[in-house]
């Protein structure tokens, strides 16, 4: 049997094989550490192939864009200054060879199909943890919290959050099919039953913030871009202004005392703490990617007896830029901080133009779920999880968002128009 080209590459004619890819994907993410190391072999498997398949198209153009690989460069370049070089370098190549799969995912992925997959996933995967019931006890706030078959809270209530958002971007934007939508919100009602479930703060909050932000940002598209650059100035000012006076009148604490947390953060603040402290030690370079929470090193043994972690493994600062100090210093820190303004960027143009917005509108919606949770989890910084696979997507997605509406044909190519939505994504599009 021939299989076409198209079929696997091209986005908008690959809907099959990459909904297939993204879901593997997913579940490999999220219960790798239930399987084992086979199942990072499978994800390896629904990408890497796909080179072979068209080089030029989907890595061909990566040289151009080298600052899509910078941290991961950065990442491998610390063996030589590492506390643990091993350790390191190990992590550091998967790292690497993550983000290339994350790249060639978004040569070949359009929004439409990267909905479909992720929503089938989710649906598998907290389905899977509603099966498994697990909860766990939290000796810190002597809770007992849902994790299901995952290893945190925080990490099954991050699924809920994407499951939530996506499925209603799928419904609201990606089709008009009632079987379709309907399949999407049921997804969303678990998603949101889990979310509740997890009791994870952080994915509470950061869920609906994101939501928000997607409605109100889609209704600029009502307006033209000259008033679409207005609106947007004044609710980015308006947005800002609430949150300062919310701040001002303590609904900080009131927040935190609604899901039981006090002003620490369930001991955050201290581990933030420790973790400025040990990257004022190595403050420009850091002590290594993935050098610090190694065992038998005396600061690490030490917070994982103090967070009670008997497995001393698993744990970070929980905040993504302390947590990059410390393990590749200010250098580390400005690589990891210029995606998520580069990508904010390119949205912010997309949107505020008279082009396509739809997958512009996505990808904000993602980064802004990823930018809220950077402040209390570490998403990104790590191989095999589904924040960096999402950063490096959205990346290289809106970076060249011309060259990646590849058409059938070098013959039938025209310059894209706002009259002529690309990728046959958009409002109205069937299921």
């Amino acid at each position: 049997m021939r299989i076409s080209k198209s079929s696997l590459v091209e986005p908008g004619r690959n809907t099959l094989y990459g909904a297939f890819a993204v879901a593997v994907s997913f579940f490999v993410f999220a219960y790798s550490f239930r399987i084992g190391q086979i199942s990072i072999l499978m994800y390896y498997a629904v990408w890497l192939p796909l080179v072979l398949v068209d080089y030029r198209f989907t890595l061909g153009r990566l040289a151009r864009s080298p600052q899509l690989l910078a941290f991961a460069f950065l990442a491998c370049l610390s063996y030589f200054w590492s506390d643990a070089p091993d350790v390191t370098l190990r992590a550091a190549l998967q790292y690497l060879t993550h983000v290339v799969c994350a790249v060639i995912a978004a040569r070949v992925i359009d929004a439409r199909t990267l909905c479909i997959g992720a929503i089938a996933g989710i649906a598998v995967i907290l389905g899977y943890s509603m099966l498994q019931g697990g909860y766990v006890y939290d000796a810190l706030d002597g809770s007992y919290s849902f994790v299901g078959a995952f290893g945190s809270k925080n990490q099954l209530g991050f699924y809920a959050s994407l499951g939530v958002l996506l499925g209603c971007y799928f419904a609201l934007f990606l089709t008009r099919s009632r079987i379709a939508r309907l399949l999407a919100l049921g997804v969303v009602a678990l998603s949101a039953a889990s979310l509740v479930l997890s009791q994870s703060a952080t994915s509470m909050l950061a869920t609906p913030a994101a939501i928000a932000m997607v409605v109100a940002i889609a209704g600029l598209e009502a307006f033209s871009p000259i008033h679409r650059r207005i609106f947007f100035a004044a609710g980015l000012a308006l947005a800002g202004t609430a949150v300062l006076a919310a701040l001002n009148f303590g609904a900080a604490d009131m927040v935190l005392g609604a899901f039981g947390k006090d002003s620490t953060l369930t001991g955050r603040t201290y581990l933030w703490q420790q973790g400025i402290d040990a990257a004022a030690n190595t403050p420009l370079l850091g002590v290594g990617y993935a050098a610090y929470w190694v065992q038998g090193f005396s600061e690490a043994e030490r917070l994982w007896n103090e967070f009670y972690i008997p497995a001393r493994t698993g744990f970070h600062f929980h905040n993504t830029y302390i947590e990059t100090l410390v393990e590749t210093g200010y250098v580390g820190a400005v690589m990891i901080v210029l995606p998520l303004l580069a990508i904010l960027r390119l949205c912010i143009a997309r949107l505020l133009s008279d082009g396509d917005w739809t997958e512009a509108l996505l990808q904000t919606g993602l980064l802004a779920l990823l930018v809220i949770r950077s402040f209390f989890e570490v998403d990104i910084l790590q191989p095999y999880v589904i924040g960096s696979f999402l950063l490096y997507y959205c990346w290289a997605r809106a970076k060249e968002p011309a060259a990646l509406r590849r058409p059938a044909s070098a013959a039938d190519w025209r310059p894209p128009s706002p009259s002529m939505p690309s990728n046959g994504i958009g409002p109205g599009i069937q299921a």
